[in-house]
């Protein structure tokens, strides 16, 4: 299969079919779709890229003793002994 070309369609009637998370388009859920669960390459490629460039980002607790740290800044201890 070349890397342009979609996934053939199943032999069995019975395989699953997934909306492509990019496109929207159906998309085959099985072994024969290398790009599962996306329709094709192009679409995988797509949300790699935004991955990649962080326009997707998992949402994290915010830990408040990340927003005020309690050690001293480095620069302080160097004056301090000058």
């Amino acid at each position: 299969m070349d890397s342009g070309s979609k996934p053939s369609k199943p032999k069995d009637e019975n395989v699953r079919t997934v909306t492509c998370p990019q496109c929207r388009k159906p998309a085959i859920y099985s072994s024969e779709n290398p790009y599962r669960p996306f329709c094709s390459e192009r679409c995988r490629l797509i949300d790699l890229g935004a991955w990649a460039s962080e326009d997707y980002k998992v949402p994290t607790p915010v830990d408040p003793n990340d927003l005020n740290p309690e050690t001293p800044d480095e620069n302080e201890d160097e004056d301090a002994s000058h």
